[in-house]
């Protein structure tokens, strides 16, 4: 069916019929999507806004057009944001895991995914042209030299957030041991919890700035007169790690029965260097059963070669010189 389809495309509008076909359908796709944006109609909250009166009406009309100037993807929000509030709720908790906090993280991301995979779709269409100038390409390999592109462009911020993510739940990991200990310096030394949070963020941000940046949100909460339970929660769930989680539940648990704050960090800074150390015992351990096969690669076929390349050798030339 697929060779009988593309032989009438072939006939009909001649080698460049699935390209033109590929490029007539992403046209109809854009220009759709722009009429739909065209038509939407426009928020009840605005009309309202500009049927205001008085100096209200200027302070909010200038309002509004700053907003629309800093927002310029706004009445672009129903294609560049999940309208499921759960989806939404995901894709924001995870680029804040990231570290992008902006109001306009989740617009900015879906943005450049569409702007990305249209534009390397754009560039993949233009060198499929020019390729089929120079020589012949078969349908598949047109295909996949336009299709190709795009989703490299459309993944490519997607890959991005998630390398980021990584990154930043290990550069908290390393630097939480460290934290922890000077926290408890900080208490031991007559300091409250509040105290301590900002002395520390301002002494590890030059070596561990993600957590340094997550300790500066639990000191500004705090000081909004936010709970500080729910602060702690917030902070485990934006930092992802579960070391973090455990330190926040072992802090509820000791504001909660009213024991001794130092002495729990005290156990549980001696936990987190006891982990930080079998971490690495188990990364040296991982590390020659990962060097096995480089091992081997680059050792074993070197030393046959030295071994049995002499007798090789020998064996060629006595049988090219025997007459039988």
């Amino acid at each position: 069916m697929t060779d009988l389809f593309t032989k009438l495309l072939g006939e009909e509008l001649g080698p460049f019929g699935p390209l033109i076909l590929i490029g007539v359908l992403g046209a109809v796709m854009i220009l759709a999507a722009l009429l739909m944006l065209m038509n939407k109609r426009r928020d009840p909250f605005d009309r309202l806004t500009d049927s205001s009166h008085g100096k209200d009406r200027h302070v909010k009309g200038a309002k509004l057009r700053d907003e629309k100037k800093v927002d310029k993807l706004q009445k672009y929000a129903a294609f560049l944001e999940p309208q499921n509030e759960e989806e939404y709720s995901a894709a924001q908790l995870t680029l804040i895991q990231a570290g992008y906090r902006g109001k306009n993280a989740v617009r900015m991301f879906h943005f450049s995914q569409f702007a990305l995979g249209l534009s390397l779709l754009a560039f993949g269409l233009i060198l499929a042209m020019i390729k089929s100038q120079t020589q012949e390409l078969s349908t598949q390999a047109m295909i996949m030299h336009i299709i190709l592109p795009g989703g490299i462009g459309y993944y490519f911020p997607k890959y991005w957030v998630t390398r980021r993510v990584e990154a930043r739940k290990e550069e908290i990991t390393n630097g939480f041991p460290d934290a922890l200990d000077l926290m408890l310096v900080c208490v031991e030394a007559g300091q409250s919890l509040d105290q301590s949070i900002i002395r520390v963020a301002r002494e590890i941000r030059s070596g561990f700035p993600a957590l340094a940046d997550e300790f500066d949100i639990v000191s500004f909460e705090i000081k909004a007169g936010k709970d500080k339970v729910n602060v702690l929660r917030d902070m485990a769930e934006r930092a992802g790690v579960a070391d973090v989680a455990s330190f926040v539940t072992v802090l509820i648990q000791s504001q909660a029965f009213g024991t001794s704050i130092a002495d729990a960090l005290r156990i549980y800074a001696a936990e987190m260097r006891d982990k930080r150390v079998m971490r690495a015992e188990e990364a040296a351990n991982k590390l020659p059963t990962k060097m096995t096969l480089a091992t081997m690669m680059l050792t074993v076929p070197p030393l046959l070669i030295i071994l049995i390349g002499p007798s090789v050798y020998d064996i060629y030339t006595l049988l090219n010189t025997t007459k039988f």
